[in-house]
Order: C-alpha cells, then sequence, then structure tokens
C-alpha cells in the first residue's frame, strides 16, 4: 500500500470520466434498475478495466454483486471453493509487483462471491497499492463488518479513513478495539461524574450536570477528530506492537506509509528499508521507496522561500535531483528486473523528459509487449519519432495505435491529433484535417482543432486567385 503527497487522489468523479465509458456507467446502472445484475456487473466491471479510479462505478458494481448474489443459491458452497479460486490465487501473486492487475483478478472473483472476504482483502491491499484509499475502504468496511474482532483488518480501516478524510469514523473503529478502555470510561463516568457521591448522600445535581457537561464537551472532541491525531495514535499502538513481532511485514510497511502521511519522510524512508532487506521482500517496496523519496522532493520543492535571492537557483537544483533520482533508480531497478515491461515503459518516460530519445524509443519499443501499456507505448513511441523528425514513422506509430483503440475516449483523441500533426508535418494537409475533423465532430473545444478546421473552411471558401 502506498500513499503520494500533493497531486490529487486518482479516484475520479463521474464529471472527470470520459462520455464514452460515463454512457456505459449509465447503462450498467439502468440495467442495475431492471434488476438485471448479470448486464450490470458485466458492463460495470469493463468500465472499470478502463477506469480503475471511477469509484461510483466501483460502488454500483457492488451493489449489483451483492443484488445478484441475494438472488442466488446458498453461499456456503462458495465461501468453501472461494479460498481457491484460480482468479484469487493469481491477485494474490500479482498483489507484490502489479496491484492493478491483482485489483482487478480480486474483482472478478468478486463478480461470482461478493463475500469472498480473502477476495476484498487482496482487493484492498491493491487499491492501497495503487493509491485508491476509498476503494480500499469499501472492500475494508465489508471485511470489518464480518470480521469486527480482526485487529488488523480494523487499523488498517482506520488509516484508511483517516486517509480519505474519516477522521471521526476511524476514531470510533479505534475506539471498538479497546474494550477495556471503555470499561474504565464507564467506570469513571459513574465515578467523577457524581452518580456514586449523589446516592450516598455527599454530592448534588449541580455537580452531575457540570460533569455531564464535560463528558459533552469531550465527546464533540472527539467526534471532531483530527487525522493527524489519529495517525499519530496508529502510529504508537504499531510500534507498541514491533518489539513483540519483529517480522511482521505488514506492520513495518503501515509504519511506513503512516511516516510518509506525516511527511517524516527520513523515518518512513528506514522502516521501507527494513522492508526491503527482509527475506521475504516484495519488488513493490523498492517502488514505495523510490516514490516516497520522490515525495521528499516534493516535500523540499514545496517549503522552499519563493521570496528568497536564490529560490530560483535551489528550486532548479531540487528539481534537476529529483530527475537525476527518478532516471537512475528506474534504470537499476530495470537492470534488476530486465522483464518487467511496466518498468521499461516508465523508463522510457524519463529517457524521453530527460531529452535521451534513442534510448527512450528502446524502452518504448520494448514496453510495447506490455498489454497493458501497449497503446501508451505507441503513442509515446511515435512522440519520439516525431521528436527526431522522422514524421512517417510517426505517422504510420500512430496509425497503428489508433487501430487497436475501440472506444473513442481521450487517449484516442490525443493519437488522432498526434496523427493529424504529424501528416500536417509530411504536408498532406488534406489528409490532416480530416483527422481533426473527426475531433472536431465530438469535441469542439478539443485544443486548436477548431481553428485549424475553420481556418481550413475558411479558406475554401475565398475565391481563386
Amino acid at each position: 500500500m502506498q500513499a503520494r503527497y500533493s497531486p490529487p487522489m486518482p479516484e475520479k468523479r463521474f464529471n472527470d470520466i470520459p462520455r464514452s465509458w460515463r454512457e456505459q456507467y449509465e447503462k450498467g446502472r439502468a440495467a442495475f434498475e431492471r434488476n438485471n445484475f448479470d448486464y450490470a456487473i458485466s458492463i460495470l466491471a469493463k468500465v472499470l478495466e478502463q477506469e480503475p479510479g471511477f469509484f461510483e462505478c466501483r460502488q454500483a458494481l457492488r451493489a449489483s454483486q451483492f443484488k445478484k448474489a441475494g438472488q442466488g443459491s446458498s453461499t456456503f458452497l462458495k465461501k468453501i471453493i472461494g479460498s481457491t479460486n484460480p482468479r484469487l490465487v493469481q491477485a494474490q501473486v500479482a498483489l507484490r509487483s502489479h496491484p492493478m492487475q491483482a485489483l482487478n483478478l480480486a474483482e472478478q472473483v468478486l463478480n461470482g462471491d461478493p463475500n469472498n472476504m480473502s477476495a476484498h482483502k487482496v482487493l484492498a491491499e491493491a487499491a492501497w497499492a495503487a493509491d485508491l484509499p476509498r476503494t480500499a475502504v469499501l472492500s475494508l468496511e465489508i471485511v470489518f463488518k464480518h470480521a469486527p474482532q480482526d485487529r488488523d483488518v480494523a487499523m488498517r480501516l482506520a488509516q484508511g479513513l483517516t486517509k480519505i478524510g474519516q477522521a471521526a469514523r476511524a476514531e470510533g473503529i479505534l475506539g471498538e478495539l479497546d474494550r477495556a478502555l471503555k470499561d474504565l470510561a464507564a467506570s469513571r463516568t459513574m465515578t467523577e461524574g457524581g452518580y456514586e457521591a449523589l446516592s450516598s448522600g455527599q454530592g448534588s445535581y449541580r455537580d452531575v450536570l457540570r460533569n455531564e457537561h464535560e463528558a459533552v464537551v469531550l465527546e464533540q472532541e472527539k467526534r471532531e477528530a483530527r487525522p493527524e491525531d489519529v495517525t499519530d495514535r496508529l502510529i504508537a499502538e504499531y510500534e507498541a506492537r514491533l518489539p513483540n513481532e519483529p517480522q511482521n511485514l505488514r506492520l513495518l510497511r503501515s509504519l511506513a506509509e503512516l511516516y510518509a502521511q506525516k511527511k517524516d519522510f527520513d523515518q518512513a524512508l528506514a522502516y521501507y528499508q527494513r522492508l526491503a532487506d527482509s527475506e521475504s521482500a516484495d519488488p513493490s517496496v523498492e517502488r514505495l521507496i523510490a516514490e516516497t523519496r520522490v515525495r521528499q522532493f516534493d516535500d523540499q520543492l514545496a517549503r522552499l522561500d519563493a521570496t528568497a535571492p536564490d529560490y530560483a537557483e535551489q528550486s532548479d537544483r531540487l528539481k534537476t535531483e529529483r530527475q537525476r533520482f527518478l532516471l537512475e533508480d528506474c534504470k537499476r531497478r530495470v537492470d534488476k528486473y530486465p522483464n518487467d515491461l511496466q518498468l521499461r515503459f516508465e523508463l522510457g518516460e524519463h529517457y524521453q523528459q530527460a531529452g535521451r530519445i534513442s534510448e527512450a524509443i528502446q524502452e518504448f519499443q520494448k514496453a510495447q509487449n506490455n498489454p497493458h501499456k501497449r497503446i501508451a507505448a505507441m503513442h509515446r513511441l511515435g512522440q519520439c519519432f516525431a521528436a527526431r523528425g522522422m514524421h512517417d514513422l510517426a505517422a504510420r506509430t500512430f496509425q497503428n495505435a489508433i487501430k487497436e483503440k475501440a472506444v473513442f475516449d481521450e487517449e484516442k483523441k490525443e493519437l488522432i491529433y498526434a496523427l493529424g500533426c504529424a501528416l500536417e508535418k509530411l504536408g498532406k494537409k488534406e489528409e490532416a484535417i480530416e483527422h481533426f475533423k473527426l475531433i472536431y465532430e465530438v469535441d469542439i473545444a478539443y485544443r486548436d482543432v477548431a481553428a485549424k478546421v475553420d481556418a481550413y473552411y475558411a479558406a475554401q471558401a475565398l475565391p481563386p486567385a
């Protein structure tokens, strides 16, 4: 699981989703309303494969899954076979280095068995690793409801709730974990509240009322729990357990995440390093270390005094160090995991940003073999060809990528626009304008297509010289 600094969470609202997928989502919702749950699940699951951060769609899918399960026969058999579901095993394996793949596989398990708690746990871990905290909380709430005595689940849920701004609910979860404190609080209320003194004739109703007022104030403060207070409490809880559970990797990971949340990056990196040094080292931890280091750079940049005379110099220095770190760290991981095509794609991006186009081309060509990154890699590859003035190769690459895009979404618009620009560079004005028209028909506000198309028609209307 990982947390990131500054950028908005990748979970998206309805209006952030491309129109084509919003329309599919609406079809899925309509199918749900008609109690056609199989069709609803089919459509909503397909939307989430393309837009995993579409949280409203995830909620609709979960509702459809449970409604369908409620109509079916006994879930007892499903609970028995659920743990041996091959997709669940695949998801558990993928969780280490490909959280999005693990998330999709776990969701496929839930399509047939929404009460599979193991699938919910895997999905929550994958969602957290992909920085989808609301998605993680959605499944953790379900697991917690089934097993409120599970300490790890409760702590993870409290951590997730804190991250999404529900500190009061997180505080409530932590309160449920500590039954002894509740009993003590009840006993103290009887003693300090004045009721025992009242029954013995030594107190007054004024004392009781005063103490009840104080209790109301304390309860209000609890309801207004601050996220940082909950984070500190979680850290204290985890660190108290660590001496007795030094090999508990989840505990180490949670501490690293919580310290990163507090922007204590040195402490976070120390815990991540302990994870990386363990015998059961998870390759994804190296990615978390890199992301935490980048967040540290971002935090340092944000803390610079913009009014200082050397601000520009310090800012440029940190940005250069940040870019150098990203490139060197990614290259190190590619050398260690040469068959990880996701890493190849990321390394290509870093080379492209650094202006090392030949090296970027090489990485994007390899990354094309990753089905999840194929079109994105082709898009980047076309950009690299264009940057080197190879506009014919760029156009051909964009055309091949467009052929593989079934849906006219934002990515397809970008590819068509890039193809139009490449054709312009080749002097093929008529072909170029036909591609700009495709975008104009569906999105007149996209970049400068309106200006390009309007200029073309204006030129057509001019009388011959």
